[in-house]
């Protein structure tokens, strides 16, 4: 198995590459939340929110998300 960035196998380009908005689809960028927290942010330009990254794992829940402004 390879080495992966921090221990965070999601960081991989291949998973980053699977991982999409759980409500439409949209892929996802990093975005930093509040109280440093890290995100994932939805590129569709109609639903702007953004999935917290908790203890290193991207929480793609709908009810979690973040609205972003």
């Amino acid at each position: 198995m390879a080495a992966t960035a921090g221990g965070e196998p999601w960081r991989e380009a291949w998973v980053r590459s699977l991982l999409r908005c759980p409500v439409d689809g949209a892929e996802l960028r990093d975005v930093a939340l509040a109280d440093e927290v890290e995100g994932l942010a939805c590129t569709d330009a109609g639903h702007r929110v953004a999935y917290p990254v908790i203890d290193g794992v991207p929480v793609l829940l709908a009810d979690d998300a973040v609205p972003l402004s």
